[in-house]
């Protein structure tokens, strides 16, 4: 079995432009470019397919996706 994930992305949709930097680099393509308000958009269409593994977050040139730490509970700032 792998390693437990100890956080997810979140995307600040103020910040993201859509370029689609995040979904070239995800392992497990669990990102993808939506529209929202008119303007493309990542987002994670598969949360439980997430490993935590943070490449998103490290290559996003806008500084849009933030790893949130996970809680038994659920997600934690």
């Amino acid at each position: 079995m792998g390693t437990e994930r100890k956080a997810l992305p979140a995307i600040d949709t103020t910040r993201c432009t859509g370029c689609g930097w995040c979904v070239a680099v995800c392992p497990p393509h669990v990102i993808s470019l939506g529209v929202q308000q008119w303007r493309k958009r990542a987002l994670v269409h598969d949360e439980p397919g997430c490993t935590g593994c943070a490449h998103c977050a490290v290559r996003c040139p806008f500084d849009a996706i933030a790893m949130v730490r996970l809680t038994e509970t659920g997600a934690t700032r």
